[in-house]
């Protein structure tokens, strides 16, 4: 699992002209999701991301979490992650989850961190959107569960 995280003063996305998805401070995060997935894996990956601590303190210095915060999250799924570029100019996408089973764990996923007590807006698994965003520093992280795990 790799989720793209950008710290965001707000973001919205939009389909087919229609707000699907917008918050304010907090995290717009692109979601992909790998053929070894799982939900254990995506609670996880959800827990690092609610403690990471990349919000200023009092003092200015990266060291509060999206909870501290009370920071929301815009979740986008981003099967694109997943690129392999090795070959050619054209990237491959065969390391993706399949798209049925990516659905379901991406809306596992975002149920989750809703259990955690973080606001959750979402954009259109599969469909074209359009997201915007005001960045907050810039802060972008990645997280891998390769990595976590």
């Amino acid at each position: 699992m790799r989720i793209v995280v950008q710290r965001v003063i707000k973001s919205k996305c939009e389909v087919d002209n229609k707000i699907t998805g917008k918050i304010e401070k907090g995290y717009m995060i692109l979601v992909g999701f790998g053929q070894e997935d799982n939900e254990e894996i995506a609670m996880k990956m959800a827990n690092k991301l609610v403690k990471l601590r990349i919000f200023d303190d009092e003092n200015g210095k990266i060291n509060l979490s999206l909870s501290d915060v009370g920071g929301d999250i815009l979740s986008i799924s981003q099967f694109t992650l997943y690129a392999d570029y090795k070959k050619g100019n054209r990237p491959s996408f065969v390391n993706a989850m399949i798209p049925t089973e990516a659905t379901k764990l991406y809306h596992f996923f975002n149920d989750y961190l809703r259990s955690l007590n973080i606001k959750v807006e979402e954009g259109i698994f599969g469909a074209e959107m359009i997201i915007s965003l005001i960045n907050d520093g810039p802060v972008t992280i990645i997280l891998d569960s390769k990595e976590l795990l």
